[in-house]
This record gives C-alpha cells, structure tokens and sequence, in this order.
C-alpha cells in the first residue's frame, strides 16, 4: 500500500529544492512522477522553484476550486505514475488533501507532499492540519534562526518593518516591499514588540 507523505518546516528549510532533487532522481532513473502546486504560490508561472536557484516544471496547478484527484486522473491518462510530488501543499484545502490521500490509498501511488505547518501568526493552515491528520509518515525538515537556534516559525517584514497582520498570504518575490524569515521563537516575540511592528 502506497503511503501519504508530509514534510514540513519553517521557511528556508529546503522544502522546494528537496522536492526538486526528489524530481529528478524520480525522472533519472525512468520513474514518472507528476508534479502538483498552487498555483498562488508559484514565484515563476508554471514552476515550483528554490531559493537556491532550482526550478521544476508543475503539471498540475491548482486553484482552491481543483478536484485534484480528478484533475490527475485527467493528466495521466493510462500511464504508470510512480510518485506525486506536491509542493506548498499548505496552501490546499482539506478538500484537497482527502484527495491526495484517495492517490495514495485507492491509486496506490506514492504522494510525497511538502509544506509549511504554520502561517504568520503560528496557527496551523488548514492543509498542514489535514495532513497531520491523514499522513502516514511525518518528518519535519530543521532549519535555523539568525540567533543560532533552531527556526520554528515564519516571521514577515514588509517595508523593513515586522508585519505578521492581515493579510495572512502574501507571496515575496522581486517586486514586493516582502520578506520572510525563519525563527526561533525567542526572536519572534522579540521583534512582535519593536517599534512599528504589525501583529494583528
């Protein structure tokens, strides 16, 4: 029985350039994987990409609206898939990880799906929660604070200041004012009291 998969951590922690490496050893040795993210998410249309540099193609992009089983079915036709590899699946509805555990069990393919557990304000996106409910195996990836301790959070700045208030999303790329930085939780309520900072 193939099994539901979820590794997660704090931002910087290599999600994306693991599921990338993960892609292509798949592909290297003549295993066929399908590629699944938001596509909310994406920094680059049509690519889940690292902040090391690596880029992957997705084949399937989804909205909050995507019935992702159906979609796969749709996309893979009679082909043999040997894994599905999911990239910010904490971005996915409950919905959505029901039917990623249905690829697994009833499909009997492998789901590898990486994601953050928590947003800005330490609460557990409603993917990440489903995941921790449904997945066979859960392996959180470590990453560190600035301080030198181990990262357990998702700090935001926006224009240099610490904003963790509404929005709750925002994506950073080039052309935003946004930043995200792992933290420790010592360095997240240190900067929720600076001068400015936005925490609700």
């Amino acid at each position: 029985m193939a099994k539901l998969n979820f590794r997660y951590g704090a931002m910087n922690c290599g999600k994306s350039d693991t599921m990338i490496s993960a892609a292509y050893n798949y592909t290297e040795n003549g295993l066929a994987v399908v590629t699944i993210m938001p596509e909310l998410a994406m920094r680059k249309p049509g690519f889940t990409t690292s902040r090391a540099g690596k880029e992957w193609p997705v084949d399937i992009a989804t909205n909050d609206e995507t019935a992702i089983r159906d979609e796969y079915h749709r996309f893979i036709g009679e082909r043999l898939i040997h894994c599905v590899l999911v990239d910010e699946a904490n971005f996915m509805t409950p919905q959505q990880i029901d039917d990623l555990e249905k690829i697994a069990k009833l499909d009997d393919t492998s789901v590898i799906a990486y994601g953050l557990r928590s947003d800005v304000q330490r609460r557990l996106f409603a993917g990440s929660q489903r995941l921790f409910e449904l997945s066979d195996n859960i392996d959180k990836m470590i990453t560190m604070c600035t301080c030198g301790r181990q990262a357990e959070y998702n700090g935001r700045f926006v224009n240099g200041g610490f904003h963790v208030g509404e929005p709750i999303v925002m994506i950073d790329n080039d052309q935003t004012s946004v930043r995200y930085q792992s933290m420790c939780a010592n360095c997240y309520h240190d900067n929720s009291q600076s001068p400015g900072a936005i925490t609700a």
